[in-house]
């Protein structure tokens, strides 16, 4: 059938008519809204490339979620800063690091608010890589040891998510075995399945206090010139056990998102 029979403009007639056929919407529902927290109380450092964004103490940062969770958005992704580094990044999984304090304030704060952390040890390295760097490499095995950790101590403070973002090979069925052998199967993965190297990211690390000391990270996130790739990496993630995978950055990577998709 076809025109004069077929009239798409009759569900674009009114406001109600588009409203009840719109195939896609943009709500705070789907939102995640990133957060810094450091040591201290009563301290809102400004992040000078993200205007009007801070890092946080845990005081303010409850503030922070209490007043995002007001507004309609259901989740937080969390990055933490700790007050010490060192070569393995050993306050990613402390008990009483400052990650699991902040989760802890959040949770006993606002039960129902989502809270995803970051699980990636460029935070917590003196080095600023995502690993842990032996003779000068990503040790890509030694790391995923410590990724498992960090993800157990996370959850054990009341993370509802866990999302790795380093690129190291098995990380997501590494992370996964170790929720599971910990009693922990109701935390979920979300992974940063397809990340590419980016100037994006330039911001994102005066934020988090993670430049490399030394050298890049190409040698583990993606080459910006590789589709098929993100299709392979995706699909491990997914055999591996990820619940949400995204890809990073989107906006420039709209295709590869599609093609995800």
């Amino acid at each position: 059938m076809s025109f004069p029979d077929v009239r798409p403009r009759r569900l674009r007639r009114t406001e109600a008519l588009r409203r009840l056929v719109r195939e896609t919407a943009l709500t705070t529902d789907g939102l995640v809204l990133p957060l810094f927290v450091r040591p201290g109380e009563r301290v809102r450092r400004p992040i000078a490339s993200m205007p009007g964004h801070c890092q946080l103490s845990v005081d303010e940062l409850v503030k922070e979620c209490r007043e995002a969770a007001g507004l309609g958005i259901p989740a937080v992704l969390l990055f933490g800063i700790p007050s010490a580094k060192d070569p393995v990044g050993s306050d990613a999984y402390n008990d009483a690091g400052i990650m699991q304090e902040a989760v802890r304030a959040v949770k006993d704060a606002l039960p129902d608010l989502l809270v995803v952390t970051d699980v990636c040890l460029c935070e917590y390295t003196d080095h600023g890589h995502c690993g842990i760097v032996r003779e000068g490499s990503i040790d890509n095995d030694e790391t995923l040891e410590a990724l498992a950790k960090m993800s157990i101590a996370h959850a054990r403070a009341g993370a509802d998510f866990v999302a790795p973002s380093g690129m190291m090979d098995g990380m997501v069925s590494a992370i996964r075995r170790g929720l599971d052998d910990a009693a922990l199967s109701d935390v979920g993965i979300m992974s940063y399945a397809v990340k590419y190297a980016s100037s994006f990211y330039g911001p994102f690390r005066e934020a988090a206090d993670s430049k490399p000391a030394f050298g890049d990270r190409r040698s583990y996130q993606m080459d910006p010139g590789n589709v098929r790739e993100a299709l392979a990496e995706a699909q491990l993630d997914i055999d591996e056990g990820a619940d949400i995978i995204m890809v990073k950055p989107a906006l420039p990577y709209l295709d590869v998102v599609h093609r995800v998709r």
